[in-house]
């Protein structure tokens, strides 16, 4: 009877980028490795740029690396950014996240990438919903009015988790002063519904994927942009703050394959469950 193969499974799948930013020395075979041990000294040496992918840092170092990665790109106060500064700063998100975040997509750009966010109210999400037992913040109250694409649903019963989860993680962008909004008004409507995007706190690195889901704030409020309750949270401004400094993108996802909420880890890094 032939002997069995001794030869150890190829694991590299987990990883596929494993083998490009560390020489010599599978995913596998470092996770396996004793806290102390030579390798695993050489990958905690590592810059954490390159251990991100491999899920080998921790959110809070993931954060600190974003907000450093970005504070060499962005300028000291809210203006219209250059060319190369928009490149810079896709590259960066690119980087540390894994993300492709952009300025500019279809050939659709906001008037600001950079600027103050606000706190919005929760919007309703059908005719009638006054529903606060199941928001995460209902102190902040239900907008008076639908928000600028309506409501996703027509009754409760018909509220998907995916509606839910959108109205959750929404934001307010100033579609009405954008250059080409009544030329183009159902081309656009169509285009921003719904959008999904990236927005960051470039003070402390958090970041999260939302959706654009109203229009707004008013020029005359000093602000950009405005922000759900959990999106306010969750870049680490409400309760504390009501209003804060934040960068937004564009994001590229056209298989719609990203999950909305906080951005915990850089994409290709593996689950937990599966280290």
């Amino acid at each position: 009877m032939p002997k069995p193969s001794l030869k150890k499974p190829d694991k590299s799948h987990q990883n596929l980028k494993a083998k490009q930013l560390l020489t010599g020395a599978t995913l596998a075979g470092s996770l396996l490795l004793t806290p102390g041990s030579q390798p695993q000294k050489a990958i905690d040496e590592k810059p954490p740029q390159l251990r991100a992918p491999l899920g080998l840092i921790t959110h809070t170092q993931l954060k600190q690396l974003l907000q450093k990665t970005l504070s060499q790109s962005l300028p000291d106060t809210s203006r219209v950014l250059t060319q190369k500064e928009e490149q810079q700063l896709s590259q960066a998100v690119e980087t540390t996240l894994g993300l492709d975040a952009v300025v500019e997509l279809d050939g659709n750009r906001l008037n600001h990438q950079l600027g103050l966010m606000g706190l919005e109210q929760n919007l309703m999400r059908y005719p009638g919903d006054q529903s606060l037992s199941d928001r995460s913040f209902p102190q902040v109250g239900i907008a008076p009015h639908k928000a600028a694409w309506g409501y996703w649903a027509n009754n409760r019963t018909q509220l998907t988790e995916n509606d839910i989860q959108m109205e959750k993680y929404y934001i307010a962008v100033q579609t009405m002063y954008l250059p080409d909004w009544q030329q183009r008004l159902s081309t656009l409507v169509k285009w921003y519904r719904y959008r999904k995007v990236l927005v960051v706190n470039p003070d402390n690195g958090a970041a999260v994927i939302a959706v654009i889901a109203d229009a707004g704030p008013a020029k005359w409020t000093g602000k950009q942009f405005g922000g759900s309750p959990q999106v306010m949270f969750d870049l680490g401004f409400y309760p504390q703050k009501h209003k804060g400094k934040v960068l937004v993108l564009f994001l590229n996802d056209p298989d719609n394959q990203i999950a909305l909420g906080p951005v915990l880890k850089h994409r290709s890094a593996p689950e937990p469950e599966s280290i």
